[in-house]
C-alpha cells in the first residue's frame, strides 16, 4: 500500500474537529452507549435491547450490504458485524447471550461476512503463492512485511503527535487491544499438530503466561487508565470509524470460520511481524508527550515479545501449516496481505486526518469524552 504524504511537523496542538456522523439512535448496551449507523445496526441494537420482533427483518437488511460500494469501509456493515461478533465474545458485559445462536442473527452475519470477504479479496488482488515448504512460506511472509522507508503512523507518533492525538490513538486501538489475542484464539481448535502447538506458544505469552497482570489486555487497560481514558470495553466504539472496526472484524472473521483458518494464521504472522518496531516508536512518542511508564509499558512489552513471536509465527506456525495442509498456502498469503491492507488503511485514516489538523474520531459523545480528557 502506498504511504501517505510526509506529514509536516506541528507544535503541540489539541485536535477538536471530529468527523461528521449520520443521523443515529443511541442504545444502552453492556454498560456503554452505542449509536446505530444505519438500518441494519439499528435493528441489531434494537434486538439486543429488547425488541425481539426486529429479528425477522435482519436477512433482508443484511442483503443490502452486498450492494454497498465497499463493505470494508461501510459504517453500517462494520458496526453490525462488530455487534454480532460481540455476542460470541461476550465483550459487551456478556450482554445478549441468549441471541448468540439465533439462526436469524447467524444468517445476517454470514451475509455480511460474504460481502466483507469479497471486498477485501477484491482490493487485495491476486497474490504470488510460495511453495508449501516452511522455509519458503516464512521467507515470503517476511518479504511481505519487511519495514519500508518513509512516513508512518508510528513514526508520526514518535516525532510529532501531541498528547491529544496520543489519546486518540489509544482510544482507536482499544477496540482490538482490550480483546488482544482473542480473535486469533478462535483458530486454536481448528488447527492440529505443529501449527496448533506454535499458535499456543504465542497465545500463552499474549495471555500473560498465567499471570493476570501480564495479560496484554490487562496491560493495555492500565495504559488507558494512565492516559486518563476509560478502560470499559466498547466505550469508544462510537468514536471510531468503520475501518477501525473492520480491522478487528477481519481477524475475528478469519478466526471464527474454519474454512479461513489459513487466513487466520497468515493474519497473525503478519500482525506479529509488523509489531515490534512500531511499538518502539509509539512508546517513544508516549513518553515524549509526557506519559509515564504506566502508559508506555504495554508497548515496551511488545518490542521484545513480538520480535520473538514473529519467528514462531512465520516459521513454526505458518510454515508448518503450509507443509501439513498445502491447500491452505494461498489463504495463508491472503490472510497476511489482508492484515497489512486493513491495518494500513486504518493507520492511513488516522494519519491523514491528523495531517489535515482534524481528529481521527467520529463526531460522538465518546469522541468528546476523549477531547475532554485531553483538555483536563
Amino acid at each position: 500500500m502506498a504511504p501517505p504524504a510526509r506529514p509536516q511537523q506541528k507544535e503541540q496542538e489539541t485536535v477538536t474537529d471530529v468527523m461528521p456522523a449520520t443521523a443515529t439512535s443511541a442504545y444502552e448496551l453492556g454498560g456503554v452507549s452505542i449509536e446505530s449507523r444505519g438500518a441494519l445496526s439499528d435493528a441489531i441494537l434494537g434486538i439486543l435491547t429488547g425488541d425481539a420482533n426486529r429479528a425477522d427483518d435482519l436477512a433482508a437488511l443484511a442483503a443490502a450490504a452486498e450492494e454497498v460500494e465497499d463493505a470494508a469501509r461501510d459504517d453500517d456493515v462494520q458496526l453490525s458485524l462488530f455487534l454480532l461478533y460481540a455476542l460470541c465474545y461476550g465483550s459487551l458485559a456478556q450482554h445478549g447471550a441468549d441471541w448468540e445462536w439465533d439462526t436469524r442473527l447467524i444468517e445476517a452475519r454470514l451475509i455480511l461476512e460474504r460481502a466483507f470477504e469479497a471486498a477485501v479479496r477484491r482490493q487485495v488482488g491476486p497474490l504470488v503463492e510460495p511453495a508449501p515448504r516452511a522455509g519458503e512460506v516464512a521467507e515470503a511472509l517476511f518479504e511481505m512485511t519487511k519495514p519500508t522507508p518513509g512516513p508512518s503512523l508510528s513514526r508520526y507518533i514518535a516525532r510529532h503527535a501531541d498528547a491529544a492525538q496520543a489519546r486518540e490513538y489509544l482510544a482507536q486501538h482499544s477496540i482490538y487491544t482490550l480483546r488482544e489475542a482473542d480473535a486469533h484464539s478462535w483458530a486454536i481448535p481448528r488447527l492440529t499438530g505443529r501449527a496448533k502447538a506454535a499458535l499456543l506458544e504465542i497465545q500463552a505469552d499474549e495471555y500473560g503466561g498465567g499471570s493476570h497482570q501480564r495479560m496484554h489486555q490487562v496491560m493495555y487497560a492500565s495504559s488507558l487508565r494512565g492516559a486518563g481514558l476509560d478502560d470499559t470495553y466498547g466505550r469508544y466504539v462510537d468514536a471510531v470509524p468503520a475501518i477501525t472496526l473492520a480491522a478487528f472484524n477481519l481477524m475475528t472473521m478469519f478466526g471464527m470460520n474454519r474454512r479461513l483458518r489459513g487466513a487466520a494464521v497468515g493474519h497473525l504472522a503478519a500482525f506479529e511481524m509488523t509489531s515490534s518496531i512500531p511499538c518502539r516508536f509509539v512508546a517513544e512518542g508516549l513518553r515524549r508527550v509526557g506519559f509515564g511508564d504506566d502508559v508506555a509499558a504495554y508497548y515496551d512489552e511488545h518490542v521484545e515479545a513480538d520480535a520473538v513471536h514473529e519467528q514462531i509465527a512465520g516459521r513454526d506456525l505458518a510454515g508448518s501449516l503450509a507443509e501439513d495442509e498445502p491447500a491452505l498456502v494461498d489463504d495463508i498469503v491472503f490472510g497476511a496481505a489482508a492484515c497489512l491492507a486493513l491495518e494500513g488503511w486504518a493507520g492511513d485514516h488516522i494519519l491523514e486526518r491528523w495531517q489535515a489538523g482534524e481528529s481521527s474520531l467520529r463526531d460522538s459523545e465518546a469522541a468528546r469524552g476523549v477531547d475532554r480528557t485531553a483538555a483536563a
